[in-house]
């Protein structure tokens, strides 16, 4: 098993804290679900666990081990691969030429409306199709922490519900953020948090989400 936390996590972007001592902790495998509104903190969560984000407090531990000072570069060697909402490909790159620094047979497997657009360059998909190219990166068999932001944002339901059964099938610590729960989340066994204002607000089962008070307030 693989876990990955924050503990007492705070991280400020100038004058602003954007956690306040968040304390979450993701196991694997499985699914962890990070929810909440823009500006909830649930990106900033995903970007101090990568490394992304310098905490200003706390701490983020992985396996037992305190990796805060880690860089992010360092936590990808080990097998964390972040898979953010915006410029998640390489745009001046083709299709073939980013799957090639990932895993292109599982890739075409996972996402064959790929196939035929091998030769064009990344940035000319359209927003659905850059996010399949993007999370091929997930199926490489030395990912053991996958942290996604939104991951079937521009998808249709068909494609969305394929690639939630995909995250779900790893044999990794998986950690999604959403803005609310994905219906192919339903009845899946996940751990959710709901975070509002930098805090987390609710955590529970996902079958215990409809009945929290704590997650249906604004």
């Amino acid at each position: 098993m693989t876990v990955i936390s924050l503990r007492r996590a705070r991280v400020r972007y100038g004058p602003l804290e954007a956690l306040h001592g968040v304390t979450l902790a993701a196991p694997g495998p499985g699914v962890t679900v990070l929810l909440g509104r823009n500006g909830s903190g649930r990106t900033t969560a995903l970007r101090a666990l990568a490394g992304d984000v310098p905490l200003s407090g706390g701490a983020v531990v992985w396996d037992g081990r305190d990796v805060t000072g880690v860089p992010a570069y360092e936590r990808a060697r080990r097998g964390l691969c972040l898979v953010p909402e915006r410029q998640a490909v390489f745009g001046s790159l083709t299709v073939r030429e980013n799957l090639a620094l990932t895993a292109p047979d599982p890739a075409l497997d996972a996402y064959p409306s790929l196939r035929p657009l091998l030769e064009r360059r990344a940035g000319t998909l359209s927003g659905g199709e850059q996010r399949m190219l993007a999370l091929c990166r997930v199926l490489s068999p030395r990912a053991r922490v996958v942290l996604v932001d939104e991951p079937a944002q521009g998808m249709s339901p068909a494609v969305a519900a394929r690639t939630y059964a995909l995250l779900a099938a790893l044999d990794a610590c998986v950690v999604v953020a959403e803005q609310r729960l994905p219906p192919a989340l339903h009845g899946r066994p996940a751990f959710v948090y709901v975070l509002r204002r930098g805090a987390v607000v609710f955590a529970g089962e996902t079958g215990e989400l409809g009945r929290s008070a704590a997650a249906r307030q604004p």
